[in-house]
């Protein structure tokens, strides 16, 4: 997968953290417009082609669905973000990468650990 179609957390940066931690607190409601990053257009789109997915509850099953036993939290956000490419979700999709993530970490810990991306900052900074 090509660096520019890889998931990285600070390419969510259009979405405030006040706004990713109220749908982490928030109950999971069904509706696609809670999630930040995801406004009308992509409501749309997700509802379209061969998997449509109507609401929260279907999209945290899709992000689910492509954690393997052997998939690292690298590679599980990539597939995702790449997933949301094929949908169509261009605008803000590292934002809604990022809060399915974050939200699913907080159902089921071990599922993203955002601290690779951490190190990953690190060992640039050191190079």
């Amino acid at each position: 997968m090509t660096k520019s179609a890889a998931f990285h957390p600070s390419n969510s940066s259009a979405i405030t953290d006040d706004t990713f931690a109220d749908f982490i607190r928030a109950p999971v409601t069904g509706e696609l417009r809670d999630i930040p990053g995801i406004g009308p257009k992509s409501v749309e789109k997700l509802g379209e082609g061969e998997e449509p997915v109507g609401n929260t509850y279907q999209l945290i099953g899709k992000y689910l669905s492509l954690k393997a036993n052997d998939v690292e939290t690298k590679e599980h956000c990539d597939r995702f973000y790449a997933w949301l490419a094929q949908k169509g979700i261009n605008s803000h999709r590292a934002a809604v990468v990022l809060a399915i993530a974050q939200k699913c970490e907080v159902m089921f810990p071990g599922t993203f650990d955002e601290t690779v991306y951490q190190e990953e900052g690190d060992e640039e900074e050191e190079g």
